[in-house]
């Protein structure tokens, strides 16, 4: 047994080929994940192999090759740009003398690092101790189980137990705080849908510019950097369109290949500002070589937190660093933006990106003069909560006159269940309405 250290930054970054292709993971990504948590890469040690080892994951005679360059190189740590089993962590560590850090612990410290909310914080904490939970197999000294005999057998599997029982009434606790937080931000939702101000969300692979694309369009200070994960915490800012429509614009975390599973249902209540939302900002890094490959790991993530039927438009960012650099707009078959090439650095392009999100948002609305007679109270009661009327006239009957917008989605279960379209108000009516009004 060792005792594990606990300073020291000199990173060994470990990356294997693997032949299963879900397994793959990209080296350059990892290198610029270590550098986020804040290590200090001092080797790289690549190889392949067709299945993972069972007991080091790398097979013996890799891994000895890893024990003689952290002896050599004086490091402080492993990083493997793999998910590692228990064992296979703790066998490592036993045999290179060091700390041993997966993929999906490296992205969690880096969570750990970014969270500054109260929120956010509750959430990294709920992966965190969600993770170790599976780690508590390993010997460090407190932990060490006595090999057994008559007088020799301590307390070692008894503070194994006590850890498990004491993560276990954490993570309870840290769920009942984040269901809270999760109805807070439910009524925060319900406000603003009473309020008929559409919902846009920021999604994309982490370090395509989504912070920097929102500080430009709102004239906020969001903490934004060359680095993964800059941006952890989620931030909603108001923003004014041409002819005074508004939205409400969501900056949220980004993705990442193999995103940790722990990590995705801890921060699934801040995620739902994505799942609710009326249009997604699909952030993209054109000037980046795997761009295509992100698109797809983010709609995955997208699918994997049920948002994946949210409606789409691509921001092609960063065109500053493109030969063809020049902004605009490209549209479907149905005549909607469906792509914008801006620089968010620059301030090129937005102009057309805020046209396009006004033509998306119009198409998602509609807007009627309607007729109601008295005995659909209900339904004008309903009127009020789902849509915005923006005048209302009584007649001599007692009928309303009214000119209502709303979606087209509330419109439409209006519809089904109160045939609302069978009130839409004629052109005498539209008349009466306008001579009542003035």
């Amino acid at each position: 047994m060792f005792e594990r250290p606990q300073a020291g930054e000199r990173a060994v970054l470990v990356h294997l080929a693997l032949q299963a292709e879900q397994q793959q993971e990209e080296p350059r990504e990892f290198r610029e994940l270590a550098v986020s948590a804040g290590a200090e890469p001092i080797a790289v040690i690549t190889g392949s192999r067709a299945v993972p080892h069972p007991r080091y994951f790398v097979g013996t005679g890799k891994a000895e090759e890893i024990r003689d360059t952290v002896r050599e190189l004086q490091a402080d740590l492993v990083l493997f740009n793999h998910a590692l089993s228990p064992v296979q962590e703790r066998n490592l560590e036993q045999l290179l003398k060091c700390r041993v850090l997966d993929r999906t612990g490296l992205i969690l410290d880096i969570f750990a690092q970014r969270a500054r909310t109260h929120e956010g914080k509750l959430q990294v904490e709920l992966a965190q101790l969600k993770h170790l939970s599976t780690r508590l197999v390993r010997g460090w000294t407190h932990l060490e189980r006595q090999k057994g005999g008559i007088g020799l057998r301590g307390p070692g599997e008894t503070q194994l137990e006590t850890d498990r029982r004491l993560i276990g009434e954490r993570i309870r606790q840290l769920n009942k705080r984040l269901e809270k937080v999760q109805r807070q931000r439910e009524q925060g939702r319900r406000a603003r849908k009473r309020r008929e101000i559409p919902s846009v969300s920021l999604v994309g692979y982490t370090n395509a510019g989504k912070s920097t694309l929102f500080n430009r369009l709102t004239d906020s200070h969001v903490y934004a950097a060359d680095q993964l994960f800059a941006t952890l915490d989620p931030t909603l800012r108001r923003l004014e369109l041409a002819d005074g429509q508004a939205l409400i614009l969501a900056d949220t975390v980004g993705f990442i290949r193999h995103l940790p599973h722990d990590l995705v249902a801890a921060f699934r209540s801040t995620l739902q500002e994505t799942r609710d939302a009326d249009l997604l900002l699909h952030v993209v890094d054109a000037s980046s070589p795997e761009r295509d490959g992100n698109i797809e790991q983010v709609d995955a993530v997208l699918a994997e937190i049920e948002a994946s039927d949210v409606p789409q438009l691509l921001v092609y960012n960063k065109i500053d660093q493109l030969e063809e650099s020049e902004p605009r707009i490209e549209y479907d078959e149905h005549g909607l933006p469906w792509r914008v090439w801006i620089s968010a650095q620059s301030g090129t392009g937005l102009a057309e990106l805020r046209e396009a999100l006004a033509a998306r948002l119009d198409r998602g609305r509609v807007c009627h003069e309607l007729l109601l007679p008295v005995a659909q109270g209900r339904l004008h009661a309903l009127l009020y909560e789902v849509g915005k009327v923006h005048r209302e006239q009584v007649d001599e009957q007692g009928n309303w006159l009214m000119t209502v917008e709303m979606p087209r989605a509330d419109w439409d279960a209006l519809d089904k269940h109160y045939a609302i379209g069978a009130h839409l108000a004629g052109e005498e009516d539209v008349a009466r309405l306008a001579h009542l009004a003035s």
